[in-house]
């Protein structure tokens, strides 16, 4: 398509519709229109500036999303987490391997291998119940396994790499 529109158009028009955000080539993301909520470094093949993939709210609910129905060592009762499957947003920036040092607003920061992104493993959850979750609710962005759903989510490793208020993944060559 963008081969076409330098026929029809010319180069300088080209490049103002490259640079126009929310527009993205192979090998670069759309630029974050947005606050940045979240921010991907490392070993990545999909950037959208100086080695780093930069996601607003509106970028990541725009991935394709699941909902996950749990209870939580940290909530009362049945919740409903809404987001990005881990797997789904490494797959978007071309991440084939290694770990993620996952880390929160302040600082705190877990390792979570690659392998747990799968298609019925955690994802990086925007909403509970429905609604955006604010930093007092451990939001805006919660890496969340379906805990009820395998036993082997149930454990003191898998509760610990369940970072609330995530705000920046590096991910790890192995």
């Amino acid at each position: 398509m963008i081969a076409t529109l330098a026929r029809l158009t010319g180069t300088a028009t080209l490049a103002a519709l490259v640079s126009w955000p929310g527009t993205a080539i192979a090998g670069e993301l759309a630029q974050p229109e947005g606050e940045v909520v979240l921010t991907v470094s490392g070993n990545i093949s999909e950037t959208n500036g100086d080695g780093v993939a930069r996601f607003d709210m509106d970028m990541l609910t725009a991935l394709d999303g699941r909902t996950i129905d749990t209870t939580t060592i940290w909530t009362d009762g049945d919740q409903q987490f809404t987001g990005v499957g881990l797997d789904t947003l490494l797959d978007h920036l071309g991440v084939e391997g290694g770990t993620l040092a996952a880390t929160a607003i302040n600082d705190y920061s877990v390792t979570i291998p690659v392998a747990d992104a799968t298609p019925d493993g955690p994802i990086i959850a925007y909403k509970l119940n429905g609604e955006a979750m604010g930093i007092r609710d451990k939001g805006p962005l919660w890496v969340i396994y379906p805990y009820d759903a395998n036993p082997d989510f149930q454990s003191e490793t898998i509760y610990a790499r369940s970072i609330w208020q995530l705000d920046r993944i590096e991910v790890m060559a192995e």
